[in-house]
């Protein structure tokens, strides 16, 4: 299915919001949540005593469909099942620091069905129904089989059939009974992946549209379990271990969150409504890391990777020893079928720009340690990189910067509104980035294609940002780049952030 870029970057926003709203709930899970106002911070610990921005099994288990999703298998499928079940083996075998009751006793059960150190072909041919049957006895034997570890993996599913409602439908069914062998498992899965269908294809919340993919005989009660979460105070919605009540609580966050107003001058700042809405889930105490990954998924649908703020881009990681980029690529890859796009993004080592483009960089006007410039920029000591095009997985440009020192911003060379609908975060957000990496020491690298509007807006922005009058900064900025555009919406924008937080 061909996306338009606003469409791409909600779609890119999926994974990406799931990792950080997990990340963001890990510390407080079953703990003190954070007090009304105070917001969330990726301080690690937790259950699994994870590390700063780790994720913990929510993200986890979802990146093992997202492997298979990424390549344009049909989720539906008995190959893809079997490859998701075996991705859960992988990860189950890896000693995961935080594994949920329920799961950890289907995979192991699965597990000990299984012949041989490697598995043999004809067990990993049968591999999802060996862990469909083991989920299945395990809930004839317990009474509590709707647990929310379904739930919190089910934000990708949608990805690889944005086109189908029915297929996601049936592919998150189908994979929600790989684990969680039950009915309100599965609703919850297919009611969330169609709302995040919506999202990513229209830029809207949608909360009931999934409960018509639903048998009509459970139709009636799933209502009135929305009705709930769209009246009752979030808190309401604990402990929240349940399959129901984590889906209420996360509609309850996200809902009852208040978007900002739209501003003539600053509207595209609306996005912030994401960062609000996961510290909103986490507030709600109890299974705090799902319940905000769970959020996170949608609101990373509606809002878009270009709403997440670099902070947390830049922090979050995770099994197995992946970062934001991974998650960006493996979102993109699975509704591009697999494919990476003309220039070889995001799969590439290195992105092919035929645009002319020169090697040299330029100081800041205002700071000598920010140096400006293309996609081609080399020969300088940045050792932390701030781009605004797309980039590859090894670029020459970018060798002295470390993989956590590597900003990606998704701020699109346009003037139709329409493909920058985050605009003005985007540009507060890249600016604030340059500022932050300086104030740890870094020498920066800020660079576009060609340094004719992104790059030149991005240094008005960060010389905005430190206080400079909005003239003389562009004034500085049209010096150091004679040949620039110097006019459009971006351009417009840099001057427009003020100091958002």
């Amino acid at each position: 299915m061909k996306l338009d870029t606003a469409q791409t970057d909600r779609a890119a926003g999926v994974l990406l919001g799931q990792a950080v709203g997990d990340a963001l709930g890990v510390p407080y899970e079953f703990a003190t949540p954070p007090a009304a106002g105070e917001p969330a911070q990726m301080l690690g610990g937790g259950l699994g005593n994870f590390s700063p921005g780790e994720w913990s099994d929510d993200t986890a288990m979802a990146v093992c469909i997202a492997e298979v999703a990424a390549t344009g298998e049909d989720l539906t499928s008995s190959k893809a099942l079997d490859a998701i079940a075996e991705g859960f083996l992988r990860w189950h075998d890896s000693n995961p620091a935080d594994i949920g009751v329920q799961t950890k006793a289907v995979l192991s059960a699965t597990s000990r069905h299984l012949t041989g150190d490697g598995r043999s072909e004809s067990a990993r041919a049968q591999i999802s129904a060996s862990m469909t049957a083991a989920a299945a006895d395990h809930a004839a034997r317990s009474s509590r089989s709707a647990g929310n570890g379904a739930l919190m993996r089910t934000s990708v599913v949608a990805l690889a059939s944005l086109d189908d409602p029915e297929r996601t439908a049936n592919s998150a069914r189908a994979i929600a009974n790989l684990t969680h062998h039950d009915e309100l498992a599965a609703d919850s899965c297919v009611i969330w992946s169609e709302t995040i269908r919506i999202a990513v294809l229209e830029g809207r919340f949608d909360f009931r549209a999934g409960v018509g993919l639903l048998p009509r005989g459970r139709r009636s009660e799933w209502n009135t379990w929305i009705d709930e979460a769209l009246t009752n105070p979030p808190g309401t919605f604990t402990p929240n271990g349940f399959t129901v009540t984590a889906l209420q609580a996360a509609i309850a966050a996200i809902a009852q969150t208040e978007v900002p107003e739209h501003d003539p001058r600053n509207g595209s700042f609306e996005c912030l409504h994401l960062q609000e809405s996961l510290h909103a889930a986490v507030r709600i105490g109890y299974d705090t890391d799902t319940v905000a990954a769970i959020a996170g998924g949608l609101l990373g649908a509606r809002w878009g990777a270009s709403a997440i703020p670099w902070q947390w881009r830049r922090k979050v990681h995770g099994w197995p020893g992946l970062r934001a980029r991974d998650l960006v690529a493996m979102a993109t890859h699975a509704v591009q079928g697999g494919r990476d796009d003309d220039k070889g993004w995001p799969g590439a080592t290195q992105v092919r720009y035929d645009e002319p483009a020169s090697s040299v960089v330029v100081p800041h006007p205002f700071d000598d340690h920010v140096l400006l410039g293309t996609m081609r920029a080399t020969g300088h000591a940045a050792t932390a990189v701030v781009s605004m095009c797309r980039v590859g997985t090894d670029e020459p440009g970018h060798k002295n910067a470390a993989a956590e020192n590597r900003v990606e911003s998704r701020l699109m060379d346009s003037d139709d509104l329409a493909l920058n609908p985050n605009l003005h975060f985007a540009l507060y957000d890249v600016a604030d980035a340059i500022r932050g990496l300086r104030h740890i020491g870094h020498t920066v690298l800020v660079h576009c294609v060609a340094a004719q509007q992104r790059t030149p807006s991005a240094a008005v922005a960060y010389a905005v940002l430190r206080g400079q009058d909005p003239s003389l900064a562009q004034r500085a900025v049209r010096e150091a780049f004679p040949g620039m555009r110097g006019h459009g919406p971006v351009w417009e924008a840099a001057i427009e952030i003020g100091e958002r937080r």
